[in-house]
């Protein structure tokens, strides 16, 4: 088992495991989805391989990062829109 870490996401702290990507992390944090349509339908992880890029979120700051292709370590930062 992999030991955890802890991360910020939408400014609450989660443990999570150290081996997962942030797509991961949100899920397991109980965050339903990453991004918001240009209609406003709420948007997550669909392929987990960066192509459909539906789970762009902010990391550390910088914008439209992939969650399913970072992993996540130690003192990330990461904010959805809800």
């Amino acid at each position: 088992m992999n030991p955890c870490v802890s991360i910020q996401i939408n400014g609450r702290a989660v443990s999570v495991p150290s081996g997962c990507n942030v797509a991961a992390a949100l899920a397991l944090a109980g965050e339903n989805s990453s991004r918001r349509s240009c209609s406003g339908e709420a948007r997550a992880a669909f392929c987990g391989m960066g192509q459909c890029q539906e789970c762009r979120v902010e990391i550390d700051g910088r914008p439209h990062r992939l969650a399913c292709m970072t992993p996540v370590r130690a003192g990330m930062r990461i904010v959805s829109e809800r």
